[in-house]
């Protein structure tokens, strides 16, 4: 009897580890949630934002959405780079050529979706 509750244990934990870590799963919705509002909360237009974090959660991983993070603004710097210097510098924190390409590579995918929406 004991072995059945187990099993069952193990079964149910099963279940809402798929149920969390699967696609449009919570950790997906989550994620994506964040990644919309650190991007709306670096002035980035909510529709921008929107379909910017639609395509990033699929694109890449935790790890590269961690490292992204290090491009945030450190204390004493612009919310917004205010010299291509500056600019670079965030970049070269990153540390991530992929992930940094993969968001020009959407924002200028969105911009161009956004503009012709507009037509």
């Amino acid at each position: 009897m004991r072995n059945i509750v187990i099993l069952l244990i193990v079964f149910l934990i099963g279940i809402a580890a798929w149920f969390f870590l699967r696609g449009d799963g919570f950790v997906d919705q989550v994620t994506e949630a964040r990644i919309e509002q650190a991007l709306l909360d670096n002035q980035v237009p909510a529709p921008m934002a929107d379909c910017m974090a639609s395509r990033l959660v699929d694109q890449l991983t935790l790890g590269q959405l961690r490292k992204l993070e290090r491009a945030a603004p450190q204390e004493g710097e612009s919310r917004v780079p205010l010299s291509t210097g500056e600019a670079m510098e965030r970049l070269r924190r990153v540390d991530d050529r992929e992930a940094i390409e993969t968001v020009a590579k959407t924002a200028a995918s969105c911009g161009f979706d956004l503009m012709l929406q507009r037509l």
